[in-house]
């Protein structure tokens, strides 16, 4: 079984990314830059500390985006509290959270935020509910979201169900970064990672595991990272 090292590190001119962790059931966290634009990309527990060990309070309060790709718990759990740090810290400028329609989870936790601290707030969220696969752009990079299959199991632990999930690429002077997500194998992340700068790939099945549309195995995970320049493998179980 393959092992990964945390964190991973990529950089091309001032294009960069930062994975802090991504393990199974516990946590991901993601930091990404773009000459000055500052990027998080699934913000889960223990995203503050991590970001506050790469850059300055000040940097932090810059942050301009966060993107979910879906709302399981080690992909969102760090929210409220980078939230309630730009609060505490007096941010002025707005937050901008992008994250798949039907993410119930992004939702709520903004609704008992507002409620909490509707009163003392210094800046403004703006939720970003993606529905389609158009291309936008925040600062100066553009980002393309696409769909990916991800399921959970349901309370009997046998049946599941599909979750709102998302995968982004993200393209700067020439340089794209893909990031699939949490995902099974499926098509649109296999020509999504195609060609990319880099290519962040989940591989959260051993290759003996049963297929259930959850997670990949490694050898589906290095097949499409392959077709990327480089890509990390992550979400690996430990």
């Amino acid at each position: 079984m393959q092992t990964t090292k945390y964190p991973l590190n990529w950089k091309k001119k001032d294009f960069s990314i930062k994975i802090f962790c991504s393990i199974p059931n516990i946590a991901t966290g993601i930091l990404i830059k773009a000459s000055e634009a500052l990027f998080v990309v699934d913000p889960g527990d223990g995203i503050l500390r991590d970001l506050n060990k790469e850059i300055k309070p000040n940097e932090i309060l810059k942050i301009s985006d966060v993107f979910i790709t879906h709302g399981h718990h080690d992909h969102i759990g760090g929210v409220w509290s980078l939230l309630t740090y730009m609060r505490v810290m007096n941010r002025k400028i707005p937050l901008n959270i992008h994250y798949p329609k039907g993410c119930v989870e992004i939702e709520t936790i903004h609704g008992a935020f507002q409620k909490v601290y509707a009163s003392s707030l210094s800046y403004k969220i703006n939720l970003k509910m993606i529905d389609d696969k158009k291309s936008f752009r925040s600062k100066n990079v553009s980002i393309k979201p696409f769909p990916v299959i991800h399921k959970e199991y349901l309370q009997d632990g046998v049946a599941t169900r599909q979750v709102p999930a998302l995968g982004y690429n993200f393209s700067y002077d020439k340089m794209r970064i893909c990031y699939g997500g949490d995902t099974a194998y499926c098509e649109e992340l296999v020509k999504n990672a195609k060609n990319a700068d880099l290519a962040i790939i989940e591989a959260g099945h051993e290759d003996d595991k049963n297929q259930d549309e959850i997670h990949m195995t490694t050898s589906e995970a290095k097949s499409i990272g392959e077709t990327a320049k480089e890509y990390f493998l992550v979400h690996v179980p430990e």
